[in-house]
């Protein structure tokens, strides 16, 4: 390969979907871009379930012809499931404008394809390449330091950073940007799965999220994949897992699902032939997501709860809004980061949490297995659960929290 460059306008950190956004838009405006990302694509990440929303985004890059033809699994909706009790949202029957269908990924195909295709555009995306300082000057610009796949060291010089590096968060980490998150500490247990699933059993076609039979605040997720292959996961908190007394995660998630009898059901006949892990403390927060040196983008800024499937959403809307801010002040634009990126993106960002909030107080629950719920209400949550949470047309994006008080407290009367 060619040299790295000594001076670039954009330097991206990670190659994940916003990164992989973020360069191929940039690319497309003419400004020159390099990503450095620390690992080898293909590799493994969890966030396999995309929504809706996703595909603008995905779109919007020039990415949608290639994913459509990859042959991912269709999704087309969330399913929830509570001992005996089901219900689902139909993502096309929602409030809101734009996609109604999206795809279920495993994700080191999805993220080395949309890498792909951002090389593909002419974006120069090195790998095995580790951000080790980031070097800000008082005039504008920064200096970066990398390690190569060699373990040599070098400096690039580039007048803006998008920290796209997910759970690594390096910006977060080298410029002490972090703070602890106020969600409670929570696990997750998962795998990949051939889930032996016999045909009419299960809808292909949506997530399914499973409620713990008597611990309302644990759940598990269950995304299909094609080839009958599933993404299996277990969310609690540390404590409550900790007191299952099992040494790995393997045991850990067959010890759960074994908890929750129609979800084991399901599974009967599944085949565990892949290794399982675990992440404890996801949640995280930063002191504020850009300035006129660098923007955060996804999870290096803020990530709340895979229970909705926000976090890749959230990931590529930052980076598309970022690199509308980022084009305006590489062209001369005086801008304010806070004002026209960090708020505009937390509205969403504050949606999901209400309804994760919600989720874990069991008030959302109440809510969707309400037995008379009505149409237009059953619309509006679709569309926050296809990702459209910052339509502020739509009043549980305006008002989340009083919005949802209201309609729990409507549903758990029994009215």
């Amino acid at each position: 390969m060619a040299a790295v460059p000594k001076q670039v306008d954009v330097v991206i950190i990670g190659a994940g979907p916003s990164g992989a956004i973020a360069s191929a838009l940039l690319n497309k405006k003419g400004y020159s871009v390099i990503v450095f990302e620390k690992q080898q694509f293909p590799r493994f990440s969890i966030g396999e379930s995309l929504l809706p929303q996703c595909m603008e985004y995905i779109e919007q890059a020039g990415f949608l012809p290639a994913i459509r033809d990859a042959g991912f699994q269709f999704k087309n909706g969330a399913a929830f499931a509570w001992g005996e009790r089901y219900t689902y949202f139909n993502f096309e029957e929602k409030f809101s404008p734009g996609h109604g269908t999206t795809f279920q990924v495993e994700r080191a195909h999805f993220d080395k394809l949309m890498a792909d295709e951002a090389q593909k555009q002419g974006v120069d995306i090195r790998y095995r390449h580790v951000i080790n300082d980031c070097q800000l000057h008082e005039g504008g610009g920064n200096t970066l330091t990398y390690t190569t796949p060699e373990g040599e060291t070098a400096t690039i010089d580039c007048r803006f950073v998008l920290d796209a590096s997910g759970f690594g968060r390096v910006l977060p980490g080298l410029l002490d940007l972090e703070e602890p998150s106020d969600f409670p500490v929570r696990q997750a247990a998962f795998t990949h799965i051939n889930d032996g699933i016999a045909f009419g059993d299960f809808d292909r076609n949506k997530i399914l999220v499973t409620v713990h039979p008597q611990e309302r605040d644990i759940w598990y997720w269950l995304i299909p994949f094609s080839g009958g292959k599933c993404s299996l996961g277990v969310v609690a908190s540390e404590e409550k897992l900790k007191k299952r007394g099992k040494d790995t995660p393997m045991e850990l998630l067959q010890a759960m699902v074994a908890e929750a009898p129609e979800l084991a059901k399901m599974l009967d006949r599944a085949e565990w032939n892949n290794d399982a892990n675990h992440i404890t403390g996801y949640s995280c927060n930063v002191k504020h997501l850009a300035n006129n040196h660098y923007a955060l983008l996804g999870n290096a800024g803020e990530f709340l709860d895979p229970v909705f499937s926000s976090g890749i959403t959230i990931a590529m809307r930052s980076a598309t809004m970022a690199v509308d801010v980022l084009t305006r002040q590489l062209e001369g634009e005086t801008v304010d980061w806070q004002a026209d990126y960090e708020i505009p993106l937390r509205k969403g960002v504050d949606t999901f949490r209400v309804f994760v909030d919600a989720w874990y107080e069991g008030l959302f629950q109440d809510t969707i297995f309400y037995p008379h719920q009505s149409v237009s209400v059953r619309e509006m949550i679709s569309s926050i659960l296809a990702g459209y949470a910052w339509d502020e047309n739509n009043p549980f994006v305006a008002e989340p929290r009083r919005r949802m008080g209201a309609l729990a407290e409507f549903c758990s009367s029994g009215d």
